[in-house]
């Protein structure tokens, strides 16, 4: 059975930033298969949108990390679909950089695009969503790096921290009406997983140090934001739902068994 088919998205909007690629465009397939209208930014259009059967997702071009284009986008919303049901804050990343030979602005460019944007993008959401009788959800998508040492991508583990701490603290401000509540991916494959773990002997490799003996999917988090998002989940909130599959083996089991013990 389908675990999106007791999940009905049907005359819902969901926005997803960042969803034309990756875990987004994952993201944006699941609540397309449950019947979602499904929005997804990014700065550039992608070469194919997200797609279901014969549902696709619109694309509204913004670069989250600029506060006129995102107001820009939530005017579009407001026009085209005039609410906003579910938005999953999903736009981020950071490429791997050592912390002492990085520059000042570059960390400041990796925490406004992974905390400082996610923000104000909440923060336009919220405004639409208290407006309206139901509601909404605002997801945001945290990572495993704002629970464990972050080396390559310190200032990315801090900035995911941040989130965690301002999930529990807009759940507070904005209920009971906008339900605010975080999801957080382990180790994904994606399309540009090669960037990072190399050929598939290195994904294999990645995987075997994971209980589950596998990467997740960006369907994995998908469907994992569908369940969030819903009436299922309606007395979660300020949480963090971690999605990293048993977590990683820890590195003194495989050093105390090479030694013998």
């Amino acid at each position: 059975m389908d675990p999106r088919s007791g999940l009905d998205y049907n005359a819902k909007v969901v926005l997803i930033t960042g969803g034309t690629k990756g875990i987004g465009a994952g993201i944006a397939r699941s609540f397309l298969h449950a019947g979602a209208q499904v929005i997804v930014c990014a700065r550039a259009a992608p070469d194919e949108l997200p797609q279901a059967g014969s549902a696709q997702a619109v694309f509204i071009a913004s670069d989250v990390r600029d506060l006129e284009s995102v107001k820009a986008l939530f005017e579009r919303i407001r026009a085209d679909f005039g609410r906003l049901d579910v938005l999953i804050n999903n736009a981020g990343g950071s490429p791997a950089t050592e912390a002492a030979s990085a520059s000042p602005r570059f960390h400041e460019s990796i925490i406004r695009l992974n905390l400082i944007a996610p923000l104000n993008v909440a923060q336009q959401a919220n405004a639409l969503m208290q407006q309206q009788d139901e509601g909404g959800c605002i997801v945001f998508i945290g990572s495993i790096s704002a629970l464990r040492a972050s080396p390559g991508t310190a200032a990315y583990g801090a900035a995911k921290a941040g989130v965690l701490a301002l999930v529990q603290s807009l759940a507070v401000e904005w209920a009971p009406k906008v339900r605010v509540v975080a999801v957080s991916p382990g180790l994904v494959r994606t399309e540009q997983s090669h960037l990072h773990y190399g050929d598939e002997q290195g994904v294999a490799a990645v995987s075997a140090g994971i209980p589950a003996g596998r990467m997740a999917l960006p369907e994995d988090i998908g469907n994992a934001c569908l369940f969030i998002a819903s009436p299922m989940a309606g007395y979660a909130s300020g949480c963090n739902l971690l999605l990293h599959g048993g977590g990683e083996r820890p590195a003194f089991l495989g050093a105390a068994h090479s030694a013998g013990h």
